[in-house]
This record gives structure tokens, sequence and C-alpha cells, in this order.
């Protein structure tokens, strides 16, 4: 499966001693591996989602939302999907697969090993597995099991991710003329993340100020943020390297920003299921939430703890208490009670999009915002306002503050 959009290597956010420098990210791939469609993992996400509403038991559809949300950064909502994918079809290695990738996406090397060892058993091949599988190794700092992996998956659906893992994991051994090989028949085909990848190539092998170079050549301006960091890359032991080139961890003068090193593995597991999903709602992802923590387990299938997204309700004025949320605000105007009339205009003629939707009021002393949420977190906004702006809808994101008081609309 392919990498999440905000830890590919892209767009990797770096931490370094004199504070946070950032490489803009690069739009996500039109075509990952989790859908066949030409387009966004955003709106493969939101297909899927639609899906799920109609067969909330579609298991390719399951498996493509996990992979959508993961290539999005959503790691609670990607391992909710890969685990009632996984109650659906307990027999398929996919889902233990998806879960395995969901712990090396946190940083979580370690704990992605049992899902590994799971989706073998039941049939998983190399090929499938290498391209998350040989990123926990390297996070290990264990490299050559890294590159066997990474080669195996060269032959399937991850081809090009892992080839930019394996040009990483080559350099991160000292390997920087192989490493730059691995990289040529990327470069051939006008990839657009082949110089980030080389310029972190060359940081990792020694050469910081060709690698700066480099970096200055795919994206002008920006060496000098992101110099520290490509000074001292060489000089960190391998799973930080690793980690630092592929998931944007990395160790400040504090402390270090992952925990794999010293987490307990953790053990694929069944879990209850406390109640049903509602699919029949877009609202906050169709409220797929993340999976209850398992308790230790010999490997066997996970299932999902879900749980039914509370109805927003007046949002208190205690700054101590209320935290901030992510709404959709559709309009506003002097006139708060106007609003819902054009709430219901909107959703007469969407009904569909809308359906289990409820409008909201926020109020302030000379206007009133229309919204709907709350959102899970700014990707599950975007994925709904991109539904909306598909059918004529325009909405943008809006965050409360602690002091907002945001009630239901007056006939909901």
């Amino acid at each position: 499966m392919r990498g999440l959009g905000k830890i590919q290597l892209v767009g990797a956010l770096f931490a370094c001693a004199g504070g946070v420098a950032a490489l803009a990210p690069a739009p996500a791939s039109a075509q990952g591996s989790y859908s066949p469609y030409n387009e966004t993992p955003a709106a493969a996400l939101a297909r899927y989602v639609r899906a799920l509403a109609s067969d909330p038991k579609d298991f390719q559809s399951l498996i493509g939302a996990g992979k959508a949300a993961l290539e999005l950064g959503d790691t609670q909502a990607a391992a909710g999907f890969f685990a009632r994918a996984d109650e659906v079809n307990p027999r398929s290695p996919m889902p233990q697969e998806g879960m395995g990738a969901v712990q090396v996406a946190n940083g979580q090397a370690q704990a992605a090993m049992p899902y590994f060892t799971r989706a073998q058993q039941l049939g998983a091949s190399q090929a499938m597995l290498g391209c998350d599988r040989g990123l926990a190794y390297d996070l290990l700092g264990q490299q050559a099991r890294a590159q066997s992996d990474y080669r195996a998956a060269l032959g399937g659906l991850d081809s090009d991710e892992a080839r930019r893992r394996l040009a990483l994991s080559l350099a991160i051994s000292g390997d920087r003329a192989n490493a730059l090989a691995a990289l040529a028949p990327l470069a051939a085909k006008g990839d657009s993340t082949t110089n980030r990848v080389r310029a972190f190539v060359l940081a990792l092998t020694g050469d910081p100020n060709g690698a700066m170079t480099a970096i200055d050549a795919a994206m002008p301006g920006s060496w000098s943020r992101v110099a520290p960091f490509l000074q001292r890359l060489s000089a960190l032991p391998a799973g930080e390297k690793a980690a630092a080139v592929n998931l944007g961890i990395f160790p400040d003068s504090n402390q270090p920003a992952y925990a794999y090193n010293s987490a307990p593995a953790a053990t694929p597991s069944t879990i209850g299921v406390a109640s049903s999903v509602s699919t029949d709602r877009l609202s906050g992802l169709a409220s797929i939430l993340q999976p209850a923590a398992p308790p230790a387990a010999q490997p066997g299938p996970v299932q999902v703890a879900y749980v039914a997204p509370p109805k927003p309700a007046t949002v208190q004025r205690t700054p101590a208490v209320q935290e901030q949320k992510v709404w959709l605000q559709l309009a506003s105007g002097s006139n708060a009670d106007a609003l819902s009339g054009q709430f219901h205009r909107i959703k007469s003629r969407n009904r569909d999009l809308f359906k289990g939707i409820d409008g909201y009021v926020e109020e302030d002393a000379d206007r009133a915002r229309l919204l709907i949420g709350p959102f899970r977190g700014s990707s599950d906004a975007d994925i709904f306002a991109e539904d909306l702006q598909s059918v004529g809808v325009d909405a943008f994101k809006w965050t409360n503050s602690a002091s907002d008081r945001i009630v239901p609309l007056a006939s909901e």
C-alpha cells in the first residue's frame, strides 16, 4: 500500500533543534494503489464512504477506504476501516497488512510486526508486504531486510514508493551509487519526487551541500530552512535516519520525537463491537471512529469498537472545558433566523448528500454563521467540502474558539 500523503518524502515535516522547517507537500498522487480510478485520495475516500452507506460490509470498499485514509494521513480512520474489514473477512491478509501499515505510519515499527506476520500466515506475499514491512525494518535499523522487502515490492502495486524507500535505505547503508541508480527509473519518467529523494540520499551519505543544491532546484529558496536537518542527517543512527526521511520524525535538542524504540509490540487481537456503525451519515466520515486499544493476545482477527458521533451540544463558555472543533461554514449573515431557511433549501436540493446531517448556528455580535459538523479533523472536513463543491455548494473550514456558542438550528 502506498505511503501516507503527509509522510511521503515529497512532503515530510522536519523538526530540527532550531525549530521546525517544512517542505511544502506536493499534491497527493492521483492514482494511488487503493483505487483504479483517476482521482485524488480524498475523492476516493468519499466514494468508498458513499458505497459503505449502502453496504457497510462491502469488503473492498472498507479496504479501499482504509488505504485512502492512510494516504491522507488519517491513521485513526484507516485503522477503523481495516479493523471493520477484518471483521467482515478475517481470512483475508489485507486488513492485517493494512493495520501493520498504520503502525508503521505512526512510527511504531515493532508494533507493526505481528500484523505483518499474521498477514503472511493468511497468504500475503513478500511483494504485498514489502513496501510497508520494509519501512518497519528500516526503522528498526535492519537495512538488509528492508532492502529485500523493497526489492520484492518493486513488482507490485507499490513499486514507485518501494523504489523511493529502497533508494533511501541504500543511502542509510552508505551505498550512494546504488541509491542513485535505484532512482533512475523514476527520474526517467519525470517523477516529481525524484529531486527531493535525491537530496535526502546525498545528505544521508555525507554531502549536505549537494543535498541543499538539489533541494533548492526542486523548491527554490527552501534550502536555508532545511539546512540544519540536512547537515545533521548523516550523523544519526540508522533507525533515526529512516524515521527522519520517511516519516518526518527528527530528534530535537530536548527529546526524540518518536517512541518506537521503546514501545512494546502491540499484538492483533479481537475486540468486541460496541455498536453498529452509522454509515448513512457523512458528517464525521460516516461515523468511522478509531478502534479501541487492543489488549495483548495471540495474533488473530481485529475488530473495532464503533461509537456513533455525538450530536453537537451547545458550546459552553468555559475555555478550560470546551475544545476547539472543525466545522464547515455554508453561509453567514446578520439575521440568524434566516439561516434556517437557507439550510433547508440547500438540504432539500441535495438530500442524499445531507442525509442525517443537521445544521448549527454560531452567532457573534454582528453576524451569524451557518455550520455543519463538527468533524474529527481537517482532512474529514476537506473530504466533505469536496463533495459539496461537486454539487455546487461552497463551504469552507471554520474552527470555533473556546468562547463561541454553537447551537442547533431552531427547527432541528
